[in-house]
């Protein structure tokens, strides 16, 4: 090991800095200057504090900064640098504007087909059923609904708005089944449905026959329905001067 004097004549060992030695360049302050310029060269917003690098392999790295752009709250400037082993030579191999955990960002793409809802439909639009569709049947040549489309449309309708278990039923006195305004229907919607012809309830929709309303056909009259009014009684006689 080299050796120096002292202002003694005593000779010493020379010390080298085995911090310097050991020191990752990917990780030293020339890489977070180099990061920084390569970013502050884009000129997309500013560049703010350092705030971490991660180790994306032996030789590559992140270097994290605060990023200060308009519309891009949360966001963070990323650069990814380099280096080849042996080297303290540093390379810049990508930079770019990444969202960190608070990012406010787009949501997640999501198929037509799987973001449709009930009611999306409007006047012209169109919505062919999808291949494979589990609601229909193909039988010479034409699409039938099958037994699992009915029994979903079954269930959508008990539960529906006009079901057995929605506000209007369980606060009705009176059901459907016995309703003149309920109108049964036949066939492979079972005998538990009907459409209501009351203008003034479900006029129109299918409802469950444990449906009820206040408008049930033999609801009765309330005390002040159907009484006339009393007559006025005027007691002002003429008066002679």
């Amino acid at each position: 090991m080299p050796q120096d004097m002292d202002n003694r004549g005593v000779s010493r060992q020379r010390q080298r800095n085995p911090r310097r030695k050991n020191t990752n360049p990917l990780l030293d302050a020339r890489a977070i200057q180099v990061a920084r310029g390569s970013l502050e060269e884009l000129g997309d917003g500013e560049v703010g504090e350092h705030i971490g690098v991660s180790m994306l392999g032996p030789n590559v790295a992140t270097h994290r900064f605060q990023a200060a752009v308009p519309g891009y709250h949360g966001w963070e400037w990323n650069a990814v640098l380099a280096c080849a082993e042996g080297s303290r030579h540093v390379t810049v191999n990508e930079v770019a504007l990444v969202p960190a955990h608070e990012a406010l960002q787009a949501p997640d793409w999501v198929p037509y087909e799987e973001r449709v809802r009930p009611g999306d439909l409007g006047p012209g639009d169109l919505m062919p059923p999808m291949p494979g569709d589990e609601r229909l049947d193909k039988v010479e040549g034409r699409y039938r609904i099958s037994r699992h489309g009915l029994e979903e449309a079954r269930h959508r309708w008990h539960t529906g708005d006009y079901g057995p278990t929605s506000e209007f039923a369980e606060k009705a006195a009176l059901h459907c089944r016995s309703c003149a305004f309920y109108l049964k229907v036949e066939g492979a919607i079972g005998e538990n449905f009907g459409v209501c012809a009351n203008e003034y309830s479900a006029d129109g929709h299918l409802v469950h026959a444990t449906y009820g309303c206040g408008a049930h056909s033999e609801t009765p009259p309330t005390p002040s329905q159907g009484e006339e009014p009393p007559s006025a009684f005027d007691d002002e006689l003429p008066v002679d001067y």
